[in-house]
């Protein structure tokens, strides 16, 4: 294998692993405050479909800084639509698996009902600002690693590992982090020693809806170039399972994450790779599908879940 072709590789398997990465965080917060959130596939569409809309009515004032711009209002959406989960189970208790499926049910014909209505069609045209390729100053010099990892590459996957390393350093290194965990095991005895269960929990929920607004937001802006009922198609259930197979924590669910932003890469780059050009394109395309069944059977009932997740909390008198 030569270097460009490696190095293409790379770029690339970082372009797919960044809407995952931010979304599979976003899961992540919200598991450990005790929610458990399966809507993270609806809270990218509304993500998306925000961030392509902000795109093709701003890009000639904004430019350049439009895609970024975008990741911001499809955040701002993910928050907004995350809201409606929280207040369903938070609020009312209604059961999490239940009122996450909803969500994942109502965004894609919400979103096209609102396309047909602002464009008279079933989706928006290609956006003309994308996420490009780019090059960091002074790491792109590096000799050979530079060209691998920072020379034409994806900055929005460097933005989603730095938010990881953030994300991490927050639940396991600040009070706000271990209140939350604390919630997520045990929110009985959180409550006790006067922390606010509730507003946690929304926190958690809420945040999981910015970083997975942003997750869908970069996707489109990236990958599909555009909105329609079919732009993140799972995105979000591959998410989950990087959440589970990173064991709820952020830099194991970044990991995940990048191995699955690998096996939606190979479908493209996998006839230029020896053996698995040999590979009918069929099956590499179904192969991120399939490796999140393969990692929701192995995983899910071995990895240790917070203790509280899903389970609903009712605060004594």
């Amino acid at each position: 294998m030569n270097m460009q072709l490696l190095s293409s590789l790379i770029t690339q398997t970082l372009v797919y692993s960044a809407p995952l990465i931010l979304t599979a965080l976003g899961g992540v917060f919200s598991e450990r405050s005790g929610i458990v959130n399966v809507g993270l596939e609806g809270i990218m569409v509304v993500g998306a479909f925000t961030s392509v809309v902000f795109n093709l009515t701003f890009a000639e004032q904004f430019g350049s800084m439009t895609p970024w711009l975008g990741v911001l209002a499809g955040g701002a959406a993910g928050v907004i639509f995350a809201l409606l989960h929280a207040v369903a189970t938070v609020h009312f208790r209604a059961d999490h698996i239940i009122s996450g499926t909803v969500m994942n049910l109502l965004a894609p014909p919400l979103t096209i009902f609102l396309i047909k209505v602002i464009y008279g069609k079933g989706q928006t045209d290609t956006i003309r600002e994308q996420f490009g390729y780019s090059s960091i100053p002074g790491l792109s010099k590096i000799p050979v690693i530079g060209d691998l990892f920072f020379n034409n590459t994806s900055l929005p996957a460097y933005f989603a590992i730095v938010v990881a390393v953030i994300s991490w350093f927050i639940i396991f290194k600040t009070k706000f982090g271990l209140r939350l965990r604390s919630v997520g095991e045990n929110p009985l005895a959180a409550d006790t020693l006067g922390i606010n269960v509730y507003a946690l929990r929304y926190s958690g929920v809420l945040i999981s809806g910015f970083l997975g607004g942003m997750g869908g937001a970069i996707f489109a802006q990236s990958i599909a170039g555009r909105f329609a009922s079919t732009t993140i198609a799972g995105q979000g259930f591959i998410s989950m399972a990087a959440m589970i197979f990173g064991k709820w924590n952020p830099l194991g669910a970044m990991g995940a994450a990048i191995f699955f932003g690998f096996a939606q890469n190979l479908s493209i780059a996998g006839a230029n790779l020896p053996l698995i050009s040999q590979i009918p394109n069929v099956y590499l395309q179904a192969a991120p599908y399939v490796l999140t069944i393969v990692v929701l059977v192995l995983f899910l009932g071995k990895a240790a879940a917070p203790k509280a997740d899903g389970v609903n909390y009712i605060k004594s008198k």
